[in-house]
């Protein structure tokens, strides 16, 4: 069909773009970006970090609105679209929980410790796991997704806790780069090659959630083929 052929085209169109732009992410973040004056290179994790933790924020948000759609309307396409950005944003947090130590071991000297914003988002990637898990072993579908959609919308409290944690609470985080306070900025080349990140990471999002979106359409289809296959035998 010629609306097939158009999509697939745009949807290359944007694989690759999304490519490029995650190559030049990683010349800016290793060779262009200079390093921070008080942390040297392992700073350039920042790029990486602060990026995935609002990705992970958009993703909960998405799964935040569809989970409303969801119990709004009982369309269950809703349920999965909530249900496929959730699994994305839990893949975006586990990456800041990782990296996260990765930097801050040189800086604090230490793994981990129970800071605030850590703890919290913590929280966030259990809460979000317990989204999953509820709603993948919850006997019956509707049932299942009314409860996940609950659960979802209530566990969203926590994506602002984690925001506004270090300026809740004393904490070892840095005050945001953005919209922070006076001595909270970025050196612009820092902060330019910040923003082609997060664009980045944002693409990147996307395309995963088109695909996923894409993968549980093929899977909903191939199971009512298998329905349609067991009822037409004698």
């Amino acid at each position: 069909m010629p609306h097939d052929r158009t999509l697939e085209r745009w949807t290359k169109i944007f694989v690759y773009a999304t490519s490029l732009m995650m190559l030049v992410n990683l010349y800016n973040i290793f060779i262009f970006v200079p390093n921070e004056a008080s942390m040297g290179i392992i700073q350039r994790i920042f790029y990486f970090h602060v990026p995935s933790a609002f990705i992970a924020f958009l993703a909960f948000g998405v799964t935040f609105v569809f989970s409303i759609l969801f119990l709004a309307k009982r369309n269950m396409w809703h349920d999965r679209v909530a249900y496929c950005s959730a699994e994305i944003g839990v893949i975006f947090t586990t990456i800041v929980l990782v990296t996260g130590p990765m930097w801050a071991r040189p800086v604090w000297n230490t793994w981990w410790t129970w800071d605030a914003r850590l703890t919290s988002t913590l929280v966030l990637w259990f809460i979000y796991v317990g989204y999953m898990m509820l709603r993948a072993y919850t006997g019956e579908e509707q049932r299942g997704a009314r409860f996940a959609a609950v659960f979802a919308i209530v566990g969203f409290v926590d994506v602002p806790i984690v925001y506004l944690a270090n300026r809740l609470w004393r904490t070892l985080h840095p005050q945001p780069v953005m919209m922070g306070g006076a001595d909270s900025g970025l050196h612009p080349t820092m902060l330019k090659v910040f923003l082609f990140s997060l664009v980045t990471f944002l693409g990147l999002y996307l395309l995963l959630l088109f695909y996923r979106l894409r993968l549980e359409r093929t899977r909903l289809e191939l199971n009512e083929i298998k329905r349609e296959l067991v009822y037409s035998q004698p």
